[in-house]
């Protein structure tokens, strides 16, 4: 499957979620490294990842090399509003795929989990490291944090060559609407088309660790390939950019001058001031360096935002 020295050999691939934002890309990103690819979502008619016997069958009769486990409920809102949903997909989910993976013997097993595990951190514990307690404070945060310890228990108790990766955020086009940067671009966009100038936006002073989805999917397959079983690794950019940052560049970037207007209906039941990770496990680790500016991510973001509204309204944007 794999060589240490460097390599990277073709891999069969099984990958959850494979539809979604970073599925997409990630199966973009293997097929460009020749890997054999399994796709795995409700999209194309997938079986669902909480229906444990389904995914057993799927994973053995496939027998892939490795597994990236994407699929996931990752709307925080949407968890506050149902936590045990949530929990079901996230936590159960991940269950299956672990116990999938330890009955057909899969040498590989990349389970996303999030920074959200974290929570709140006090300004000496930045930048968080992998051994920063975990102190979730949304149910989505809770219920990735349970999949960890599903992932750990696999590891120490079958051997399971499962590795954790705490995904940062992470920006690129296809990223829905339901996100920060995503929802600000669709917003200026629509204000292009339609001639108007405000721009609503929740929490500007949020300082948070973004990194191109670009970037993280080519973590991802790093990890799967270098990555010490049993341990988790932080994917980031190291540093952290203030929500404001990220509504100049993308005000920048309009057609003409926008403002900002704050909307109280925006902000997050619970937000976390600032995150901030360090990758130095990772870089050490793989020797992966994300390479895709933060102008440049937003600018692809941008442009994908104006694709989807005219492609909604049949008008140009030229």
């Amino acid at each position: 499957m794999h060589a240490r020295s460097g390599t990277l050999v073709a891999m069969r691939a099984l990958v959850t979620g494979s539809r979604g934002f970073v599925g997409t890309h990630l199966v973009a990103h293997l097929n460009a490294c020749a890997d054999d690819v399994i796709e795995v979502d409700r999209v194309i008619g997938s079986p669902p990842i909480e229906d444990a016997g389904a995914i057993a069958e799927l994973i053995a009769e496939t027998k892939p090399d490795a597994v990236y486990h994407l699929a996931g409920q990752s709307d925080v809102a949407a968890s506050w509003s149902d936590p045990m949903g949530t929990f079901l997909v996230n936590a159960d989910g991940t269950l299956n795929v672990v116990r999938a993976c330890i009955d057909a013997g899969v040498e590989r097993l990349l389970a996303v989990t999030s920074s959200d595990i974290y929570g709140m951190v006090s300004p000496d514990e930045l930048p968080i490291t992998e051994h920063a307690p975990l102190r979730p404070v949304n149910p989505y945060a809770a219920s990735k944090a349970a999949a960890e310890m599903v992932c750990i228990q696999g590891f120490l108790g079958h051997g399971l060559g499962v590795i954790r990766a705490r995904a940062f955020n992470h920006l690129g086009p296809g990223q829905s609407e339901r996100f920060l940067a995503p929802a600000l671009a669709a917003r200026i966009a629509r204000n292009e088309l339609s001639r108007t100038s405000v721009v609503p936006v929740g929490n500007l002073s949020a300082r948070r660790d973004f990194t191109d989805v670009r970037d993280v999917v080519r973590a991802y397959r790093l990890l799967v390939i270098d990555g010490e079983p049993g341990e988790a690794y932080n994917v980031c950019s190291g540093r952290d950019v203030a929500v404001s940052e990220i509504a100049k560049i993308l005000l920048d970037l309009a057609k003409f001058p926008m403002s900002l207007e704050q909307d109280d209906r925006l902000f997050r039941p619970v937000d976390l001031p600032v995150q901030r990770g360090d990758n130095a496990k990772l870089r050490a680790t793989t020797g992966w360096a994300p390479e895709i500016e933060l102008t440049d991510t937003l600018t692809d973001t941008l442009e994908d935002a104006r694709n989807a509204q005219t492609s909604q309204t049949g008008d140009s944007h030229d």
